[in-house]
């Protein structure tokens, strides 16, 4: 590796080890910073802390040919990368601590002409603040650096594919800061780079996942609407989508991951008078996974009531959404929770295919719970569960849509 690298990566988790690992095949040298000296000595090892496909490859032969390295500090570069978390303290507000740590850590490294970039979800205004930060303690420097926002926009499970062929928003501060990103991206993506400013490229952002959380909401609205109504929501939506102009998500029992179930609130913060429909989802979102819940529950006791015996429950699927093994913000994961604790002495078979084993579940094969199962809770439509055989004397909650798959 040469002296001094080109690009400083601070943060290497699931965004940030995977635009290391992409920059670094293109022969740019990457210097990747991370807190954690476990995930530091795996990579300098050649190796990989996450799951993702074709990353492990890409991570051993930079590694390999020398141009990424990592340490817990970063170096001096010309480009400057922020890619670390903005988890959330009290009550949903966004908490962009470790953009400011991260950008301290770099600020005596700067110099002339060096590009910052954040890539890091962020509210609206997090760029020109650490502008602010970063000139306060480097007055000299005003005006002589390149500073600019990059939200990445890519799928867990296709992140190696999607980085570099998705289209980009880039905000910088200024014009020239704008240009300066958009050359720098230009090595690495195929797909179009747009410009803006840092401000709409913040929001960007934000309004992308809403907008999913938002149309996600009126479906699942409307299944509770319909479960009141003795409808078939699925029926329903698919005859609703025959308008032309109509196009209703499927409905689920919540919203799950890391992007749409949390960064809805990073605007909800800071305009709550203003953002009605946005805030008014997130409640939808959230309300569907407890009511999915208390229906387990429900049927627990009507089982019981029936029959003069507790019944078996097996739930279907702990991942945020089908045929991943991502259980983040998993809105099935809180269900089987929240199921768990309610338990009264009944056998719970929980099942997710796309993992072998699981810290707090015990994980049941998928087959093998539906037999043994009385009521058989489907919380994410896995393929694997649309090819199953459902017996007439099983009770099925379907909050995914698995029944019709089945028909």
């Amino acid at each position: 590796m040469h002296k001094n690298p080109e690009v400083v990566m601070v943060g290497l988790g699931y965004i940030g080890l995977p635009t290391a690992a992409l920059i670094a095949q293109n022969k740019t040298s990457v210097h990747g910073v991370d807190i954690n000296p476990k995930v530091v000595e795996t990579i300098n090892a050649g190796k990989i802390h996450i799951v993702e496909p074709e990353l492990d490859i890409a991570v051993a032969n930079a590694v390999k040919e020398g141009y990424l390295k990592a340490s817990t500090t970063p170096v001096e570069a010309n480009t400057y990368l922020i890619v670390v978390p903005t988890p959330f303290k009290g009550k949903n507000e966004p908490d962009i601590s470790f953009v400011e740590a991260a950008t301290k850590a770099v600020i005596p490294l700067l110099k002339d002409g060096d590009l910052y970039i954040i890539e890091s979800t962020s509210p609206i205004g997090t760029t020109e603040k650490m502008m602010r930060l970063i000139y306060s303690e480097r007055p000299e420097l005003e005006n002589k650096l390149h500073i600019a926002y990059c939200p990445e926009r890519v799928l867990p499970g296709n992140v190696m594919y999607e980085l570099v062929n998705n289209d980009r928003v880039i905000g910088g501060v200024d014009d020239q800061s704008t240009k300066k990103a958009i050359k720098f991206y230009s090595q690495f993506i195929k797909g179009d780079l747009h410009e803006t400013n840092a401000r709409t490229a913040e929001m960007c952002k934000l309004v992308e996942n809403s907008s999913r959380d938002v149309q996600i909401a009126f479906a699942n609205e409307l299944s509770l609407i319909c479960d009141k109504a003795n409808i078939n929501v699925w029926e329903l939506i698919e005859l609703a989508n025959k308008h032309p102009r109509v196009n209703i998500l499927q409905p689920g029992c919540g919203v799950g991951g890391h992007c749409i179930a949390v960064d809805p609130y990073f605007i909800v913060s800071d305009y709550p008078m203003e953002s009605k429909i946005i805030g008014k989802a997130r409640e939808i979102n959230n309300y569907k996974s407890f009511w999915c819940a208390e229906k387990v529950q429900t049927a627990k006791l009507e089982f019981e009531l029936r029959h003069g015996r507790k019944p078996s429950i097996a739930l279907m699927g702990l991942a945020f959404k089908p045929n991943i093994d991502d259980l983040r913000e998993s809105p099935a994961k809180y269900i089987a929770q929240k199921v768990l604790q309610n338990a009264n002495n009944e056998a719970h078979y929980i099942v997710e295919p796309n993992i072998s084993e699981h810290k707090i579940f015990k994980l049941t094969d998928f087959k093998k719970a539906v037999d043994l199962a009385d009521i058989i809770v489907f919380l994410v439509a896995h393929d694997e569960f649309k090819d199953l055989k459902l017996s007439n004397d099983k009770t099925v909650l379907d909050f995914c849509g698995v029944v019709d798959a089945i028909k």
